[in-house]
């Protein structure tokens, strides 16, 4: 969709601290993870006993496509990632702006913990290319898509949308708009 660059404008624009959902995944369920030992015991399949890790693609073919094992999975790392998120909101509590980068904010209901929510969109097929360009299958992509809200009724929660499909520039000037509406204006220009 583009989450991860609006996040990254929202920081370099506006000095926004970042909380990134999916990168607390990778850090609970990568080496040393705090999430590894309960991942491995319910998805033993998904452990690489020799470099003692999780194997990410194959916990994703496992859980994707499988809602019970979906949710077995979301119910060990949402309350993890709940109190990274929590440790990050109070570590940034004095800063006028902070942004929850939050691939599934509304399935989780946290949208109730946001001022404003922005809803970062793209045409199926571009999201596609994108996913396909780092690396995902499109039997990955396709079932991570359908065991998502759809990106229509995402947009309908959203106070804002911002649309990625044209180019970083236009982008980026949605963003700003967005933020005017808000009453933020960059911290540079």
């Amino acid at each position: 969709m583009g989450k991860s660059t609006v996040a990254k404008m929202l920081s370099s624009e506006y000095g926004a601290p970042i909380h990134d959902a999916d990168a607390v995944v990778r850090n609970l369920i990568g080496p040393k993870g705090a999430a590894v030992s309960a991942v491995a015991k319910t998805f033993p399949e998904s452990f690489n006993k020799k470099a003692k890790e999780i194997d990410r693609v194959k916990l994703a073919n496992s859980v994707f496509g499988n809602d019970q094992k979906r949710k077995a999975l979301e119910g060990i790392l949402h309350p993890m990632v709940r109190d990274a998120q929590k440790k990050f909101l109070k570590e940034n509590a004095q800063k006028k702006l902070v942004a929850l980068d939050i691939p599934l904010l509304f399935e989780t209901g946290g949208e109730k913990n946001c001022d404003y929510t922005i809803c970062v969109s793209a045409p199926e097929d571009i999201q596609q290319k994108r996913v396909l360009a780092r690396g995902m299958s499109l039997k990955a992509f396709k079932s991570r898509v359908a065991a998502q809200m759809s990106d229509a009724e995402k947009q309908r929660r959203a106070d804002f949308v911002v649309k990625t499909e044209v180019s970083i520039a236009d982008t980026l000037e949605q963003l700003k708009e967005v933020m005017r509406k808000i009453g933020l204006e960059p911290e540079k220009e």
